[in-house]
């Protein structure tokens, strides 16, 4: 798995619910990779890069202090990893332009933004996106809705690389010696199943046997990556095609109604001491129709609804519905439930901030390690690109 987060500054409870949940499950179950994608940053806030350093610092403590372990998954800063922006150029000479301009977010942004855009950059970033995960060969991209297109343009750009560089004469004879060499069972279930893809684009067989492939302990990589390049063709599989990992991602809204954002000034962040919460929550925007306490309201028209979906029992939810609804009980009655579960999941996050604030030196150790562990997988990756593409002297 890997994934990326744009330095902000200080995290806040959308990023928590959104994203940092998720990949707290996914480093137990996975091999993860999760970085800091300040190069990302640089793309649309080129001007702004005033203390983009500590922000990126904030960010590690806040992802410690929230469970992400080293120990556990790969914690690192992308532009501490040069491979990204080696492969990033790489891809670019076989990328084609149309393929950026399309990409659904780009006009939109640039038409909605008030920043100047029209930039190399801003047009590459899902370029450089996807040489992120591909560094990696990344098998899962745990992402939102929004962000399918940019992980279908991956696996574009990684189809392209392979039919230009991962085709070979012998490359049928050596996939079938090597399926020759399996069990009689295995073999015979890779084939069925390479068929039913091949004939019928049954996308169940494909995963069916990249699941067989992941089980083969005792197979070289180098033949599990041939076999898996074999399944949808005849080219070796140099770079992985990953796909989405949709996250359920529960809906924070920020304090004026709209999606709980930094550049909004709506949010609540995960450092934030309970009085600053109680004030922040409590100023929380409401349904517009209950403008004094005897008027009814209805919970779908109001943002502390949707805190309650998360932070809420099942009777309390029932509570708010029919308290709400019959003028029954006040919004701040409502609001008054929400705050102290809230408060209690921030409590260890805040702490567990504090220990690592006072140990500086210990977070830039634990960021240099992952730097340096992320290099070592994304080195090898850009030596077997390299060669594929005539770089390399071997």
């Amino acid at each position: 798995m890997v994934s990326g987060m744009r330095p902000t500054g200080r995290l806040h409870l959308g990023h928590y619910h959104g994203a940092i949940r998720n990949w707290l499950e996914l480093q137990h179950q996975h091999e993860c990779f999760f970085f800091i994608a300040d190069w990302h940053a640089l793309t649309t806030h080129y001007e702004e890069t005033e203390g983009l350093s500590e922000h990126v610092f904030d960010m590690m403590v806040d992802w410690l202090a929230c469970g992400l372990s080293p120990g556990a998954s790969v914690l690192f800063i992308q532009s501490r990893v040069p491979e990204h922006a080696e492969l990033y150029l790489l891809l670019s000479m076989v990328t084609p332009l149309s393929w950026l301009e399309r990409i659904p977010s780009y006009k939109e942004t640039l038409e909605q933004s008030d920043r100047d855009l029209a930039t190399y950059g801003f047009l590459g970033y899902p370029l450089l996106q996807a040489a992120d995960i591909l560094i990696y060969r990344g098998r899962g991209v745990p992402v939102g809705e929004d962000q399918r297109a940019h992980v279908e343009f991956t696996r574009e750009v990684a189809r392209r690389f392979n039919y230009l560089y991962g085709r070979e004469s012998d490359f049928v004879e050596r996939a079938e010696r090597i399926l020759d060499r399996l069990g009689r069972n295995e073999a015979r279930l890779y084939r069925q199943w390479r068929r039913d893809f091949q004939e019928q684009g049954n996308l169940e067989s494909l995963g069916a046997a990249r699941e067989l492939l992941r089980g083969l302990q005792s197979v070289p990589m180098g033949d599990l990556e041939l076999l898996d390049g074999y399944l949808e063709g005849e080219c070796r599989m140099i770079l992985p095609e990953p796909q989405e990992y949709l996250t359920k991602a529960s809906k924070i809204t920020g304090l004026d109604g709209r999606k709980m954002s930094k550049s909004y000034q709506n949010a609540i962040e995960l450092r934030e001491e309970p009085e600053s919460v109680k004030k922040k929550l409590m100023g929380m925007m409401t349904d517009p129709a209950r403008k004094r306490r005897t008027d009814p309201g209805d919970p779908e028209e109001c943002p502390v609804w949707d805190l309650h979906q998360v932070y809420s029992d099942e009777d309390t939810k029932a509570w708010v519905q029919d308290g709400c609804r019959s003028a029954g009980i006040g919004c701040i009655d409502c609001k008054n439930r929400v705050l102290d579960p809230m408060i209690e999941e921030l409590r260890p996050i805040r702490e567990n901030a504090q220990e690592y604030l006072a140990d500086r030196a210990g977070v830039l150790a634990l960021i240099h390690e992952g730097c340096e562990t992320a290099r070592d997988v994304a080195r090898d990756t850009l030596e077997e690109v390299s060669a594929a593409m005539g770089l390399s002297d071997e």
